[in-house]
């Protein structure tokens, strides 16, 4: 009996051996230094491929930030900026002189952008975010912004705002000054919005209602500067 047990023994260790050899020789030893799985749905991962300046620090996508020369260049001049403009109109013109002394503007890119600056600067103003205001808005309407700020702050009251849906916004005027272009920007947004005084009461908008508003935006930029971002000048059109 005990030879028996002693014989199967060896039988079923040299069978494990076996397998672990075979499976070694065809999936490789780990040696510790093996890269972990690659997870396509995190971003940053190896053999994921990165877009210039990625990586390199957070950037806040302004108006005509990061227009592509080309783009601007390629376009036809019969309807470059269609339909964003009228032929023949004052903003049609305004547009071709920006854009010849700025190769890098391009339409679509600028409102992009521009729409991004109305939802941050509003959302900014409810929430009292005075660096990111001081970032997108020229001083003369930084001033007045924290002039307001501080006025609503002393009386305790706070504003909640939220966005539902904006338009892409439309092309009001256009026009080149010197070296500073000038783009006047119409939107169209439904928020939710409500002020709320000290006690928590609310004084002014409904929480719980949509409302629809309507603003004509002017941005500048000066195109012989460095800095390629746009920032608010105006929040009412007057011209």
């Amino acid at each position: 009996m005990q030879n028996s047990f002693d014989v199967s023994t060896i039988i079923f260790a040299l069978l494990a051996a076996f397998v672990v050899w075979k499976l070694r020789s065809i999936l490789g030893a780990r040696t510790g230094t093996e890269k972990p799985p690659r997870n396509p749905f995190i971003a940053g991962e190896p053999s994921a491929a990165k877009r210039p300046g990625e990586g390199e620090g957070k950037v806040i996508p302004l108006p005509g930030a990061s227009a592509p020369i080309a783009q601007a260049a390629a376009a036809d001049p019969s309807s470059r900026w269609k339909p964003h403009a009228e032929p023949g109109s004052k903003a049609w013109a305004g547009l071709d002189a920006i854009a010849a002394a700025d190769r890098s503007f391009e339409i679509k890119s600028f409102l992009e952008g521009a729409k991004t600056a109305y939802e941050m600067i509003v959302i900014g103003f409810a929430d009292g975010d005075r660096p990111m205001l001081q970032n997108l808005l020229d001083k003369s309407v930084y001033d007045s912004f924290v002039t307001a700020l501080t006025e609503r702050e002393k009386r305790g009251d706070k504003i909640e705002t939220s966005f539902v849906a904006i338009d892409n916004g439309a092309i009001a005027d256009a026009e080149l000054n010197g070296r500073m272009a000038e783009i006047a920007v119409r939107f169209s947004a439904q928020i939710i919005t409500a002020t709320r005084n000290a006690a928590g009461t609310v004084i002014e908008g409904n929480p719980e209602q949509v409302v629809e508003i309507n603003d004509t935006w002017r941005f500048a930029r000066d195109v012989g500067a460095r800095d390629p971002n746009w920032r608010l000048i105006s929040t009412g059109d007057q011209r």
